[in-house]
């Protein structure tokens, strides 16, 4: 690749979303590891509570999210090798993915455990039935799925700073 390459910016409700979505990530991991453990007949309790709020939030948003991204047209696709194109698909897709399908493992975790979500005060329906063997085993995973997300994270941050330090082609200036 010769050069920087002109990149437009997504618009500024998906660069929103976009951070918003980080902020709530950055809180929901520090309020995962500070919260106590939770076992057989832990009440859902201060930041059991919050863990579960924001759960409840990161699932609105990227809702709000994917339907913003189906309505609306993407920036212009940046040059690369299929290679490339195809793993920055690939890694998004997966990102999408688990910042819906993580916190509904959690839900239904607490589902099976008779505790409460709600968003906005709004009681939400359970997702599992209370003892369900399901709901326990998708909290099981919810813990594994934890650090399977920080992984394409990481992998995600790695791509766009490479992309600005190393190609300089701007890439990362679209969520700015």
């Amino acid at each position: 690749m010769s050069g920087p390459v002109a990149v437009s910016k997504y618009d500024p409700f998906a660069r929103l979303l976009h951070w918003l979505v980080v902020l709530l990530l950055i809180a929901q991991y520090i309020v995962a590891w500070t919260m106590p453990g939770i076992h057989r007949g832990t009440r859902p309790e201060g930041l059991i509570v919050v863990h579960l709020d924001l759960g409840a939030f990161i699932i609105a948003v990227m809702i709000v999210r994917v339907i913003w991204r189906m309505v609306r047209k993407e920036p212009d696709v940046v040059d690369g090798t299929p290679f490339t194109r195809g793993v920055a698909y690939l890694t998004h897709g997966l990102l999408y993915l688990l910042l819906i399908v993580q916190p509904l493992m959690g839900w239904a975790n607490a589902s099976s455990r008779g505790w409460q979500v709600t968003l906005f005060g709004i009681d939400l329906p359970a997702l599992s039935p209370k003892g369900s063997t399901i709901g326990h085993t998708l909290g099981d995973a919810h813990r594994v799925f934890a650090w399977v997300m920080l992984v394409v994270i990481g992998l995600h941050v790695a791509a766009a700073l490479y992309h600005h330090f190393f190609l300089r082609d701007r890439v990362l200036r679209r969520m700015a």
